[in-house]
């Protein structure tokens, strides 16, 4: 296959759920079943392209990248810049090419799950059209290999996750989590968009080749290493806002108010994982300070969510502080130079947290059909501790949720085992290398939580006594259009479609098409060298596997004795540590924090603002109209007694003069003649007198 029907195949990828995106906005209603087959049948198709275009790239153009530009405007000759023209464009590398299978697959099968899960819903064809913008937003993401292009994505992802979250709007939970997810979104967006402007002002493209080209050839922001280390954690701000790192980790919870197949595409392979692949597209001109900056942002976001996760009752809510945790995970892996390890735990973890939300939807599923059919509105269908005994009334989503466990706790055999421990031994490598020794105890310490709190949840959901016996009897497996999805990722959970090695991914596929690639800043600010940290990362990949077995399995067994054993109440230890327990059921107060601090200070701004707005303001201008109106009094007074009364007086006289000389004005000769003699006798007697 030629490298130009390659490219095209992948163009054909990205428009087919904007196509089908646009049909069901129009005449979704109108279509048989509301059109969820046409949107679902895109990206089908869209699934089989992608698998043709990662085995032809892998197969005959692995260390190529293919790419189709086009100039979008041309301003000519910029005075004080020169020729500028914005090219625009899309490309494929392996690294794309990786993310086009990952993506498609999650959606397709969120899709086929959506059939079943969301059956009857009142704006059912409108879900589709979303699923649809959804997957097209991210796909442009992939594709896009200039910084414009992938912000438009960026955004539109920002937009169709709003209106996903927000899909039962009615639910004031859910469109106020949609309003959070996008405003926090935003805070991280500005930092992205000021790190772009950055670049752009400097190099005049938007073009990541062509800025590493400049940056290899020794240009960089204002001549400044530091600028370019500004530069890249802004854009890594963007990362922060999808995926969700500390400080802006909060609106991802609060998205579990979207319906739950929304919860699997925008937490396992799509959204989230936009800020890791951001970070990894990135990678090249990222310096080593800024590479440090992102390795603690990852380590203190996995330690905080998966403390959290511990003490959480919903469900959902558990797994998405477990998404948070892993998406630390990855960022803290690319921070520390362990790229490949960061990447391969994104695709790994797209498969069984993908499974483990479509798994908890069934359970939902299922434990909503039982409640309504006792006619009970007030039970918490997602709260663990109303569940229990579900392992005989839902085999397969038990045992493939099982195998989603035990992916995400890192055990052996399982794909999130090979991810994990190359992550856990790049931190000890860079903690060997560089002295920052938190970083591999805090990944440590998360991997024998996750194991715990997962287990938690499956002890919980599926074993011991259900909470109302009589519901266990209306409880029953999800319909075949669900539960045949979360088969697929089940199966796609084991090591071996990674690598054939069950204890090492250097082999596989992934590491071997995913190397870390070159880094184009300058040598004082550069991170270690790869070859360095390569090898020291195979002299600690033994210490690593070991320590990550022994907490996976010692997290595993506290849950055991905790939850199914029960050994150890729980709720007695809650009870004799009060604060610890209330410190983590309540998110370590991060909302309460915010809703005081940004909220809270942005009204009371907002209200100081309105003050002097109505004070100050207002009052300076009621003032002067006050003023101008007292004026226009006295002028108007003064106009109309002074200058009319002076106009009039003269007016008055005039008259009156008028009228008196009319008395002499007779027209008659005689009268005229004693006028003249009389004034004659008269001037005689003055002059008489003089």
């Amino acid at each position: 296959m030629s490298q130009d029907l390659l490219i095209s195949f992948s163009l054909v990828i990205l428009v087919l759920p904007l196509a089908g995106f646009v049909a069901l906005i129009f005449l979704g209603k109108r279509l048989p079943r509301q059109g969820d087959w046409l949107e679902t049948a895109a990206i089908s198709s869209a699934l089989v392209l992608a698998f043709v275009v990662l085995v032809q790239k892998l197969t005959n153009y692995a260390d190529a990248t293919l790419a189709l530009n086009f100039t979008w405007i041309d301003f000519g000759n910029v005075p004080g810049i020169g020729p500028l023209k914005i090219v625009l464009g899309f490309s494929v590398d392996n690294l794309a090419a990786i993310m086009l299978v990952v993506v498609t697959i999650v959606s397709a099968l969120v899709h086929f799950f959506s059939i079943g899960y969301m059956h009857g819903d009142v704006r059912y064809s409108r879900y589709f059209a979303y699923l649809g913008l959804f997957s097209f937003s991210m796909l442009l993401i992939v594709l896009a290999n200039n910084l414009f292009l992938l912000y438009v994505g960026w955004e539109l992802v920002g937009l169709s996750s709003y209106l996903l979250i927000g899909h039962w709007y009615e639910k004031k939970s859910a469109s106020d989590a949609a309003m959070k997810a996008f405003i926090v979104n935003r805070i991280g967006d500005i930092g992205f968009f000021t790190g772009i402007m950055i670049l752009f002002a400097t190099f005049h493209t938007f073009g990541l080749q062509e800025i590493f080209d400049s940056i290899k050839a020794g240009t960089i922001p204002h001549g400044s290493e530091g600028w370019l280390t500004a530069a890249g954690i802004l854009i890594f701000c963007g990362a922060v806002g999808k995926s969700a790192q500390f400080p802006l980790h909060v609106w991802l919870p609060d998205a579990m108010e979207g319906p739950t197949p929304v919860s699997a595409l925008i937490h396992a392979a799509t959204m989230v994982a936009a800020g890791v692949y951001l970070v990894a597209r990135t990678f090249p001109m990222m310096t080593a300070d800024a590479l440090v900056v992102i390795a603690y942002v990852g380590a203190v976001t996995a330690f905080i969510s998966a403390t959290i996760a511990i003490a959480q009752n919903d469900i959902k809510k558990v797994l998405a502080y477990s998404t948070i945790s892993q998406l630390g995970y990855m960022v803290m892996g690319l921070g520390v130079g362990a790229y490949t390890a960061g990447f391969f735990h994104l695709t790994t973890h797209a498969m069984f947290k993908a499974g483990l939300f479509l798994g908890s939807g069934s359970v939902i599923h299922a434990m909503h059909h039982a409640l309504h059919h006792q006619g009970d509105h007030h039970t918490d269908a997602q709260d663990i501790r109303n569940m229990g005994g579900l392992k005989s009334r839902m085999p397969v989503t038990y045992w493939t949720f099982i195998t989603y466990t035990l992916a995400i706790s890192g055990i052996p055999l399982t794909s999130g085992f090979l991810s994990k421990d190359a992550i856990l031994a790049g931190t000890l490598a860079f903690s060997h290398l560089t002295g920052h020794v938190l970083i591999p105890i805090i990944g440590f310490f998360v991997a024998g939580l996750t194991a715990f709190y997962m287990f938690r949840v499956v002890f919980l959901t599926f074993h011991g006594e259900h909470k109302e016996p009589h519901r266990l009897e209306h409880i029953h497996e999800s319909p075949r259009i669900m539960t045949v999805p979360l088969m697929i990722f089940a199966v796609l959970s084991f090591f071996v479609w990674f690598s054939w090695s069950p204890l090492s991914a250097d082999n596989g596929w992934i590491v071997q098409a995913t190397q870390r690639p070159e880094s184009i800043v300058p040598a004082s600010s550069a991170a270690m060298g790869p070859e360095a940290f390569a090898e020291e990362v195979h002299h600690q990949h033994t210490t690593a596997l070991a320590l990550s077995l022994t907490v996976a399995l010692l997290g595993i067994i506290v849950a055991t004795v905790v939850y199914k054993r029960r050994k150890i109440d729980a709720d007695k230890v809650a009870a004799a540590l009060p604060g610890v327990h209330k410190f983590l059921l309540n998110k370590w107060y991060f909302d309460e924090l915010y809703n005081g601090l940004v909220v809270g200070g942005t009204l009371a701004w907002t209200n100081l603002l309105r003050w002097f707005d109505n004070t100050v303001i207002d009052g300076i201008v009621n003032g002067a109209g006050a003023i101008t109106k007292v004026g226009s009094y006295v002028s108007g007074k003064f106009d109309s007694v002074v200058v009319d009364g002076f106009v009039n007086l003269t007016a008055y006289a005039s008259g009156f003069g008028g009228l008196m000389l009319r008395k002499f004005q007779t027209g008659k000769v005689q009268t005229y003649i004693v006028f003249v003699v009389v004034s004659v006798m008269v001037f005689y007697f003055v002059f008489r007198m003089i």
